[in-house]
């Protein structure tokens, strides 16, 4: 898949904007603070219908204005599909085809993309929030069914934690509501960690490899599932249910003490193991950065595996963060087949084929010039 065309309206510094692309490496140059990386968060909030930089979604929308919009044209493999995004106050609409999405969760998955920033190379060294997000957009991207228990499961979340508040204020005494939250939360739960551990097995099969080839043949990587419950990937349905009710019971008073809940999927966490030491603890720079390609590279892989077609890959002033070596393995690995995105000042000293070739766009002061 690749994007034809992108249009702004209002979003971030940029009044209107309509900018063609090629099916192949885009080149977005320009000064700190023109607009690149809006143009680029952009792309990625049409994928995925929330941005990479802030949860805050008035930040999108020009200063002044009512509304933002952003409206793309997707080449896929059974022809050319329109995708419209608006954001305002009162919240977001989507639109596949020209048909409304009821559900963000129906839009999300349409056009995928896989988003490489500085602040990506976090994904090792940074903390589990980092990397749990990490793998709720990239299996969302792919699973309409996980986005839809993710969302449950906060909302269950958001209810035990407030009824755990009321408990250890002495303001409700009863805990048969708190069983029932409890059950509904561990069965979502599971359906969520089942599913992560099966990325992720999938993910550290993609990324082996890579990562092998990237270190000169001399590391292995290994990708860890950390669930904060004692489960595994070989426990059947039941017995993960029974672990989880088991661990529930075990902290019960310290969750009513404490107020808010000690165990699920959002306090679990992922380790990126090198020849048997974990590289966010014992890790050089260099090994956590080649972690974090070897990572991204694996995503555009496994996406494909997934759906039969590529991904669009973007690029966020990434390539000043990469040594030579590492710049070329990234811009080997997606020549000619993965349409992609660079924001950077300046090309100066990136020498290779792949952006010899790209088409070019200067960005200054929200316009685009060629």
């Amino acid at each position: 898949m690749y994007l034809q065309e992108l249009e702004l309206h209002n979003y971030r510094n940029y009044e209107t904007l309509t900018i063609p692309f090629e099916n192949k490496v885009n080149v977005i140059l320009g000064e700190n603070a023109q607009g690149k990386t809006n143009l680029m968060e952009a792309i990625y909030v049409l994928a995925l219908a929330k941005s990479h930089r802030t949860s805050n979604d008035k930040e999108l929308i020009r200063w002044d204005a009512e509304y933002a919009k952003i409206k793309g044209r997707l080449h896929k493999t059974h022809g050319s599909v329109p995708l419209e995004l608006t954001i305002s106050k009162k919240g977001k609409k989507a639109k596949y085809n020209h048909i409304e999405q009821k559900k963000l969760s129906r839009y999300i998955g349409n056009m995928n993309v896989v988003m490489f920033a500085p602040e990506d190379l976090n994904l090792v060294k940074g903390s589990p929030q980092v990397r749990r997000r990490f793998i709720d957009m990239e299996i969302g991207q792919i699973s309409p069914v996980y986005l839809y228990d993710m969302s449950r499961f906060q909302k269950i979340l958001q209810q035990r934690n407030h009824y755990l508040k009321q408990l250890q204020m002495k303001k409700q005494t009863d805990q048969t509501m708190l069983d029932i939250l409890t059950e509904q939360l561990i069965e979502q739960a599971a359906k969520i960690v089942m599913r992560r551990f099966e990325f992720v097995r999938m993910l550290e099969e993609w990324a082996r490899p890579i990562h092998h080839s990237i270190s000169r043949g001399l590391e292995q990587l290994e990708i860890q599932y950390k669930p904060s419950v004692n489960v595994s990937e070989e426990l059947n349905w039941s017995k993960m249910i029974k672990s989880y009710e088991n661990k529930f019971a075990e902290i019960r008073e310290r969750e009513i003490d404490r107020g808010v809940t000690m165990a699920g999927p959002h306090r679990d966490d992922l380790a990126f193991v090198v020849n048997g030491r974990d590289v966010h603890t014992f890790g050089s720079q260099g090994q956590q950065r080649t972690a974090a390609l070897s990572v991204k590279l694996a995503e555009i892989e496994l996406i494909y595996s997934e759906i039969r077609e590529y991904p669009i890959l973007l690029l966020d002033d990434v390539l000043s963060e990469l040594d030579d070596y590492r710049q070329s393995h990234l811009l080997n690995a997606i020549q000619g087949r993965v349409q992609t995105f660079v924001t950077t000042t300046s090309v100066d000293g990136v020498d290779h084929q792949t952006l010899r070739e790209a088409s070019m766009y200067t960005v200054k002061a929200g316009q685009i010039v060629r």
